[in-house]
């Protein structure tokens, strides 16, 4: 019997080792291909990304000064002229004044001094806000732009005109002719134009604009009355004077950003008096409310609303320093 030839081959351990080390190969370039294609997709997702959205800047001040300490006690004993007749204890306990509660000192602080005589008492209050905005596209000064018109509107005070804007005048277009058939003979076109039809032309052209004419108008022009799309003119006074020449409640030039003062008369009991003057303007993101009052008793005088103002004023002008150091 014939046997088999045999061929020499990989057989046992020597196929394992080669089996595992093809198979070791081919992870290894699998892996490989893997590890070097994750930064190109990084740097894909990156490149579709869009521009940050841009983050509105944010106000100027972060903290708040101590109110009751903001006031020169010179400055309190002309604001609380009562106040120098009464004992040492309550004298002094009338210039520290006493602060407001507030649940956050770096976004809201006040103070309030006061001194009563028997015939007249002054009351001094301060009240400082810094305004914060939670939206990142509405600015900190924005925000406090915002808070300070409704503060001017509650109090009656009219907000500066702005100037309208300037519209160009509508363009006019050259009317279109309609080329005619030719008249037939015997026609009025054909021997000459009717007596009224010049005018019943101009009327047909107003008529297309909506607008009947007259003898001696303009054409499309009614008369006494302004072409269309004018704009008659505006009458009466500005809302507020930006430089007021009277005490009336008005909007101040040269304190902070922006400013107004307020002044109201009210009759307290049978001849008493109030007089409250209030002096609001905004530096930045933060505003200051100055709020001075008089009160009399028993006198037909009212406090006088020259030096009432002018002190309030006056104070309001100290702050507006202190907020720029």
């Amino acid at each position: 019997m014939q046997r088999k030839r045999y061929t020499p081959g990989r057989t046992g351990s020597t196929a394992r080792t080669a089996v595992v080390l093809t198979l070791g190969l081919g992870l290894g370039i699998g892996l490989t291909g893997c590890s070097s294609g994750t930064p190109a997709d990084d740097i894909a997702v990156d490149a579709k990304a869009g521009p940050a959205a841009a983050v509105a800047p944010p106000g100027r001040y972060r903290t708040l000064f101590e109110p009751c300490g903001a006031v020169p006690q010179a400055t309190l004993k002309d604001l609380l002229p009562g106040a120098a007749t009464l004992a040492d204890a309550e004298r002094d306990k009338a210039y520290r004044g006493v602060a407001d509660v507030t649940y956050d000192t770096d976004r809201r602080v006040g103070c309030t001094w006061k001194a009563d005589t028997p015939d007249i008492s002054h009351r001094l209050a301060l009240d400082i806000e810094r305004v914060v905005s939670y939206d990142t596209a509405v600015s900190d000064d924005d925000r406090a732009q915002e808070v300070y018109v409704r503060k001017q509107l509650a109090a009656g005070i009219p907000l500066p005109p702005t100037a309208p804007p300037t519209t160009a005048p509508p363009a006019t277009t050259p009317p279109t002719t309609t080329p005619s058939a030719p008249a037939s003979p015997g026609s009025p076109t054909a021997s000459g134009p009717h007596p009224g039809a010049t005018q019943g032309a101009t009327q047909a052209a107003a008529g297309t604009a909506g607008v009947a004419t007259k003898p001696g108008d303009a054409a499309g022009t009614p008369s006494g009355k302004p072409p269309t799309g004018a704009t008659a003119p505006s009458s009466g006074a500005t809302p507020s004077d930006p430089s007021p020449t009277g005490l009336e409640p008005r909007v101040l030039q040269g304190l902070g950003n922006v400013a107004y003062l307020d002044d109201t008369l009210t009759t307290v009991g049978a001849n008493g008096h109030q007089r409250a003057v209030s002096v609001v303007f905004r530096t930045s993101n933060v505003i200051v409310t100055v709020s001075y009052r008089e009160q009399t008793t028993g006198s037909a005088e009212a406090p006088d609303s020259t030096e009432l103002q002018e002190k309030a004023r006056n104070l309001a002008r100290l702050l507006a320093e202190r907020l720029e150091e």
